[in-house]
């Protein structure tokens, strides 16, 4: 590594540690679409370290958050106009190492700081300091809030209607997102069902306070429901798709709504879809006066800011658990380094994480900070 006292580098950033950054690094990037993760991404070893510009940090990755839709990222289903290769990956906690001049306004060289943004499966990103949420150090709790905190906050609060008493089926209850659905529908004073698969995963929901928990590969989940909840349910909180969805139709109370925050079961098809029986839909809104409501975290970035700090608060004061599943139990063991990102997405199309998948990105020996 070379330090940074070469002055070609410093007219373009602050630096007050002289921290050694090198002048190269590994990074994840697509190069050919395709929803099959290890088709798509290659790990590039000698990638140029990016340099920040006026109003950027450049943030050292120490944890990066796998999501489901980082498949569909990789199929170029968010932009089909965009052409391999890009860089992937959606979130990071990490240390600033160094920033521009305008940057340097709110943030110092060492500072612990979160991102939403493509591009955080590499050692560096650079990140707008606009876009940074500065943290008090650097944990891998705080990333779980970043895209799965958040869009389970702002669905629930702008589409969920939430008040005390009613009933709120969480489907992948047990997942990323899925454990602050039911964390905060139950801090609504809602009862809560959460559907998973596995007693584990059972037993955690518990834990956080799942009123009701149905393990979908020992029980039948149309029968329990019905048996359980003949009146419907209120509010789904719906990520799986495909018969899940149709069930979780089948379900809904009167006025009962359904928030589809995804699809997983159809991720990893070719079209990103799995068929659901829907020829019946407007028949069984109107006989239920019921609705479903579409949720995409980007559409909401307005109502970010607040949702982000209400949940740091809660999880500040010990109020919201944040689980997070570096892979220890996954056949080659826990999540680190980059290279480890290909197991952690076949670790959870597999079903077998509780709580949020994240990869550790170990510190380099020459790193002072």
């Amino acid at each position: 590594p070379r330090p940074i006292l070469d002055m070609s580098y410093s007219r373009h950033f602050l630096d007050f540690q002289g921290s050694s950054i090198p002048s190269s690094m590994k990074k994840l990037v697509v190069t050919k679409l395709s929803q099959n993760f290890r088709e798509a991404v290659t790990l590039r070893q000698d990638s140029p370290v990016p340099l920040p510009g006026d109003g950027d940090l450049l943030v050292r990755n120490r944890f990066v958050g796998i999501n489901a839709s980082d498949i569909n990222y990789s199929a170029g289903r968010y932009d089909a106009s965009v052409k391999p290769p890009f860089d992937i990956g959606f979130e990071g906690v990490g240390d600033v190492v160094a920033l521009g001049l305008s940057a340097s306004a709110d943030y110092t060289v060492g500072q612990a700081v979160a991102y939403v943004k493509a591009g955080s499966f590499a050692e560096y990103t650079v990140v707008p300091a606009k876009q940074a949420v500065p943290l008090p150090s650097v944990k891998p709790e705080f990333l779980t809030l970043m895209v799965s905190g958040a869009t389970a906050y702002i669905s629930l609060k702008e589409l969920g209607e939430l008040s005390e008493g009613k009933k709120v089926l969480v489907t992948a209850a047990a997942g990323g997102t899925g454990q602050f659905a039911v964390q905060l529908a139950k801090k609504a004073k809602c009862h809560v069902i959460g559907t998973c698969s596995s007693d584990e995963k059972g037993g955690f929901l518990k834990s956080i306070g799942c009123d009701r928990t149905i393990n979908y590969k020992t029980e039948n989940v149309e029968s329990v429901l019905r048996k359980d909840y003949p009146e419907g349910v209120d509010v789904v909180y719906e990520s799986v798709g495909g018969k899940m969805f149709d069930l979780a139709l089948n379900s809904l109370a009167t006025k009962g709504r359904l928030i589809v925050i995804g699809f997983i079961a159809g991720y990893q098809n070719p079209t990103g879809l799995q068929p659901i029986k829907a020829e019946l839909l407007p028949a069984k809104l109107l006989k239920k006066s019921a609705s479903i409501r579409g949720f995409f975290l980007n559409h909401y970035l307005s109502e970010y800011k607040m949702a982000l700090k209400h949940l740091l608060d809660m999880y500040e004061r010990g109020d919201l658990v944040c689980e997070v599943d570096f892979g220890d139990t996954s056949l080659e063991g826990k999540f680190t380094g980059l290279e480890s990102v290909f197991r952690a997405v076949d670790y959870m199309y597999m079903g077998k994480n509780i709580g949020k998948i994240v990869v550790e990105l170990p510190h380099s020996v020459n790193s002072k900070l």
